[in-house]
């Protein structure tokens, strides 16, 4: 039996002055562990007059997670949060009962040409912990475990894996780590997490001899332990932990366990009642469908 349970290609999604990829949700597979969503951001070369422009928007139920290979960020949220994010480092805003947050390129980095290209995934919370209130915490680049495994440098982003722990709070058993692995390097996965998934930014790795390219994630089976092999240098987010705890439902930005929730969630969008951004004063308005 394949140790792959699903193999996904992503599909394009256009955001304004570039694309993303988006992995998950897939119709093969809505999560992996906690993480119910998973977009790969460029790589993209931002010139004179081009710019990241996320205006504000809101979010129920889950964790965000920003983490940038190349360029930089601007995030701005309800809770008066204003937070540039640069490669390697965390931005964790957790949404909980309700947060608005806008993502755009700095002031200072507009007219400049700049190249950028990061992931940002969505992690649900368990059904206990959807109404917490909202936070933001950053983390530098060096705050976050970085080591060696066999000639593959990690760096842990969020979690625990291969007995270390990430400083970046969590509420549930999770792991999410960025890996850069050489040409013929074996990759290792945490055993410890029942759900397990590698998606290959650059690079292909092997899994028990099967194929997985750039653009692709390959979700494993719960109980495979697969011979994983770099086929030339590759850049490799991996990523799991506890299934949540029941079917979430994804409407726009909103994450629920409850449709309920979601209903409530977008007439208090529509009626102004998540607040504002602090120095942003746009915002997007609700889907008609």
């Amino acid at each position: 039996m394949s140790a792959i349970a699903s193999l996904i290609n992503p599909r394009a999604r256009d955001i304004g002055d570039f694309e993303v990829r988006r992995v998950l949700p897939d119709s093969k597979c809505r999560a992996v562990g906690p993480f119910v969503f998973f977009d790969h951001m460029g790589p993209v070369e931002f010139g004179p007059g081009k710019a990241i422009d996320v205006r504000p928007h809101p979010h129920i139920g889950l964790a965000t997670v920003t983490y940038l290979f190349d360029g930089a960020i601007m995030h701005r949220d309800s809770l008066g949060s204003a937070q540039l994010i640069r490669p390697g480092a965390v931005n964790w805003m957790v949404a909980g009962s309700g947060i608005v947050h806008s993502e755009r390129t700095a002031e200072e980095h507009r007219g400049v040409t700049m190249t950028m290209e990061g992931i940002q995934v969505w992690v649900g919370l368990p059904t206990a912990d959807e109404e917490t209130a909202p936070s933001f915490s950053h983390h530098a680049a060096d705050a976050l475990p970085e080591f060696d495994l066999d000639g593959v440098t990690c760096r842990l982003i969020v979690g625990t894996a291969f007995g270390r722990s990430s400083p970046v709070p969590t509420f549930s058993p999770t792991f999410y780590i960025h890996a850069e692995a050489p040409a013929g390097a074996q990759i290792a996965l945490p055993q410890e997490h029942a759900e397990r998934a590698i998606y290959v930014v650059n690079g292909a790795v092997s899994i028990d001899g099967e194929g997985c390219d750039a653009g692709q994630m390959a979700v494993l089976r719960n109980d495979a332990s697969p011979d994983i092999v770099a086929g030339q240098a590759s850049r490799l987010m991996m990523i799991g932990g506890s299934a949540l705890d029941g079917k979430r439902h994804l409407w726009w930005n909103l994450v629920s366990s409850s449709r309920d929730k979601i209903e409530a969630a977008k007439e208090r969008w529509k009626n102004g009642g998540f607040g504002n951004v602090p120095g942003d004063n746009e915002f997007i308005p609700l889907p008609e469908n």
